[in-house]
């Protein structure tokens, strides 16, 4: 039966036009002076709950639709604007099957900090005031075609008004106007077509379907008196709306939204953000398959998500993503709740069959009011998955008689999911550069750090180790006193440096070639600071001197156990496209920091958390200019050898949520420095090693380079064999062995028996620090260095002080 029937028979209304309406619309009443009736859409996900690929398609068909219009050219300048409420979702459909288009939708929901650009009247709501808030001012400011998306075109007066006002600072020679019917009268088109001639642009239409509602005369005074009378029968209590047995109401799913990705269209949302959160749906699925999946008594499982008010799009997505994932074994449906009051009247010829009431819970402007979700109750939902966003997460929304209390008692489960509602960015930090912060040249690297330069960070070797391994403290909230070396030394060095110029160059080469050919043609070199910074500088001179290339470079922190700076990342994501991110280290050792970028980037879909390194020893990356565990001599010194910059600071005094991690520059130590003089020598030998370094990199585009993670392994094996039995205590190859004995409290170092002059420093240090080195066999790196397993964490004795082992 057509759900449009009870009214038609009722008050002898009737839709002319496209044979497809009566299938697209269905008719409700509601109380309202203007206009008694309401069409109801079978395809919108606002008031009837339907399939969401079937909502999303409407959409998505309508932007396709729109792109064919133009043109690729002018759809590529093309912006899009939905309507608040019920079009939110139904305008960045559109706005993705058009293309590139960014999108906004207006709001009824002011928001501190953020400037309205414009606003507009809606004639025949029950809420009027519309609010343009996009992040950025210039949004309207291009001169390409404004695309317009609504659910229904009635009289059109809407339109009219949004053009008015926008075209009066935002002229334009185009606008298209989109919508799922197009209902308006001959008057009504006549008065747009004028308007267009008088403004002197061209507006185009496009929907799919149109006709007319036809209207008896005196239908607004008979509708209201059904109404009245039917609202005392809709008082009643629903029938089996008992709460007793509902479990686990209100259960709370994290879905790992990306950090900094919009809500929604509300301020603006721009086809990075879309690739994004295509790249993170996937996984919101998986998060919530185990909740929604059922028990196995019942298949399929028949699942609501439940949008709220203008958050439309991004639960549409998730439902869609969730119907991918779960197939045959459960019926997804998406629908909305709304602040549009519609009488229920429970006949399978009327659009609205049931009603739930509950207060506002978004602390709204216009203050509160009534909320509705239509067509749930009543419809054999296992599972209703509920998704606000944060500024909606208040007491009202669990308090009873609140929106997931007055689901509850018509589904077996009501889950919570929340998005993190938009707020105004502060303004971002910009990078540092040289000379005033590092000795390299500005054009080498921006770091993405703090100068905490005028903070007392250093502490005792012996005392940092204690409070590392005590638990009092973590590695990254101090600096080691920096190393100054012997003449000894320094000459070993140079010797080094001298003996190895050719290799590292070619392995620079070599990863550098790999990068370009596989990653991306123009990177973004992005280095883990420090040990990965004398390596992004030389690969960025590299792609000069083989390619004419001027790649971007920067340092950002990463803390083992505390993962990457997210305001860096943020950074990254405000000035390039994440798809060109490269992340650069040094060396692999056990592969610790490896795993470390792969988990913080699961909150940053678009950035790959595949890390080139010049040598992979422990065998956990596939980009890499060698596997050979040699000496880097960018790995013997400290801050002298990576531009005067100190490791990395996170400590929660000093580096706050908007702010980058720290580190220091010592200025001081100018006279040690190295820095350029070693990243001067390995790129002095790129012209005699560059026909092998492309050789190399050929060779490794043909062979199995994927990780076996045999350096973790022996690192397990030696921390049980040597009795340590904490794989951070253990440092394997010649970088992080040189580290220990720089950094922290040696125990003793394992080197590869018949280890030639790659070592001979780290024999000197040993010496030095009186630490014993222990000649082995099968040794899978040249050395490894274990750190002193001194204190037994969490174990105290008397005074409180970790207890020696």
């Amino acid at each position: 039966m057509w759900s449009g029937a009870w009214v038609a028979e009722r008050l002898g209304v009737s839709l002319d036009g496209d044979a497809r309406l009566p299938g697209l619309l269905g008719l409700a009443l509601r109380r309202n002076p203007k206009r008694a009736h309401l069409l109801v859409s079978n395809v919108l996900g606002k008031h009837v709950p339907a399939a969401p690929a079937v909502v999303y398609e409407a959409g998505a068909g309508l932007g396709r639709r729109v792109r064919e219009l133009l043109g690729d050219a002018e759809a590529a300048r093309a912006v899009v604007l939905g309507y608040a409420e019920t079009a939110t979702g139904l305008g960045h459909a559109v706005a993705d099957g058009l293309g590139l288009a960014p999108y906004l939708h207006s709001t009824r929901r002011a928001v501190a900090g953020v400037a309205a650009v414009g606003g507009f009247e809606e004639e025949h709501s029950h809420a009027t005031s519309h609010l343009l808030l996009p992040e950025d001012p210039g949004f309207f400011a291009g001169d390409g075609p404004l695309v317009l998306v609504d659910d229904e075109f009635s009289t059109g007066r809407t339109v009219l008004n949004t053009i008015a006002a926008l075209h009066a600072r935002f002229p334009r020679e185009r606008y298209v106007v989109v919508a799922l019917v197009d209902m308006r009268s001959g008057e009504d088109r006549e008065r747009l077509e004028q308007f267009a001639e008088e403004l002197g642009a061209r507006v185009d239409l496009v929907a799919l379907a149109s006709g007319a509602v036809r209207l008896p005369e005196g239908v607004l005074e008979r509708g209201q008196e059904l109404v009245a009378e039917w609202e005392r029968r809709a008082a009643a209590p629903l029938p089996g709306a008992d709460a007793s047995g509902v479990r686990g109401r209100g259960l709370r799913v994290d879905l790992r939204w990306p950090a900094r990705l919009p809500d929604g269209g509300r301020h603006g949302f721009t086809p990075e953000h879309r690739a994004r959160l295509e790249a993170a749906l996937p996984a919101m699925a998986a998060r919530l398959t185990p909740v929604v999946g059922g028990n196995g008594d019942r298949t399929p499982r028949r699942i609501l998500v439940l949008g709220t008010e203008e958050l439309m799009y991004v639960p549409l997505r998730i439902a869609q993503a969730l119907e991918e994932s779960l197939g045959d074994a459960a019926s997804v449906r998406f629908s909305t709740t709304t602040r549009s009051p519609v009488l229920p009247v429970d006949d399978p010829g009327y659009a609205i069959r049931s009603r739930i009431t509950f207060p506002a819970h978004d602390d709204p402007a216009d203050g509160p009011g009534p909320r509705y979700a239509y067509n749930v109750a009543g419809a054999g939902f296992d599972t209703i998955v509920v998704v606000v966003d944060s500024h909606g997460d208040t007491a009202g929304l669990h308090a009873p008689g609140g929106l997931l209390d007055a689901v509850a008692p018509h589904a077996e489960h009501v889950v919570l999911a929340v998005i993190p509602s938009y707020a105004p960015e502060s303004p971002m930090p910009e990078p540092l550069r040289g000379p005033a912060f590092s000795s390299y040249d500005a054009e080498d690297v921006g770091w993405l750090l703090q100068d905490l330069s005028g903070v007392e960070l250093e502490a005792p070797t012996e005392e940092r180790e204690e409070a590392i391994q005590s638990g009092g403290a973590h590695y990254a909230e101090s600096l080691p006193v920096e190393y100054q070396p012997s003449e000894r030394y320094q000459a070993l060095y140079e010797a080094a440096l001298g003996a190895s110029a050719d290799r590292i160059a070619r392995a620079v080469g070599a990863v550098t070639e790999t990068v370009l050919a596989e990653r991306s043609p123009r990177p973004v070199l992005v280095s883990l600071a420090r040990a990965g910074t004398p390596v992004g500088v030389l690969m960025r001179r590299w792609a000069r001197y083989a390619h004419g290339l001027d790649l971007p470079h920067y340092a950002v922190s990463i803390v083992r156990g505390r993962g990457i700076d997210p305001v860096a990342l943020r950074w990254l994501a405000a000035h390039h496209d994440p798809a060109d991110v490269v992340f650069v280290d040094g060396w692999t050792g056990k592969g610790a920091i490896t795993r470390e970028l792969a988990a913080a980037l699961e909150d940053f879909p678009g950035f790959d958390p595949r890390i080139a390194v010049l040598a992979d020893p422990g065998h956990c990356v596939e980009t890499y200019g060698t596997r050979d565990d040699f000496l880097i001599p960018s790995a013997c010194l400290n801050s002298t050898v990576s531009g005067l910059v100190s490791r990395t600071v996170l400590r929660a005094d000093l580096v706050g949520p908007d702010d980058f991690h720290g580190a220091k520059f010592y200025r001081e130590l100018a006279g040690a420095d190295v820095s350029r003089a070693f990243t001067d020598a390995v790129t002095a030998r790129f012209g005699e090693v560059a026909a092998d370094a492309r050789r190399d990199a050929k060779e490794l585009a043909g062979a199995d380079r994927t990780p076996t993670w045999a350096g973790w392994d022996a690192v397990e094996r030696i921390s049980e064999e040597y009795g340590i039995h904490d794989v951070n205590l253990v440092k394997p190859g010649v970088g992080e062995t040189t580290r220990v004995l720089l950094r922290r409290v040696p125990w003793k170092i394992l080197a590869q028996r018949g280890a030639g002059a790659d070592l001979d420093h780290v024999r000197l240090l040993a010496e030095q620090r009186g630490v014993p080195v222990e000649d082995v066999d099968g040794l899978p790196y040249s050395c490894v260095g274990l750190i002193h397993p001194r204190y037994t964490r969490g174990a105290t004795g008397a005074d409180g002080k970790a207890v020696a082992k």
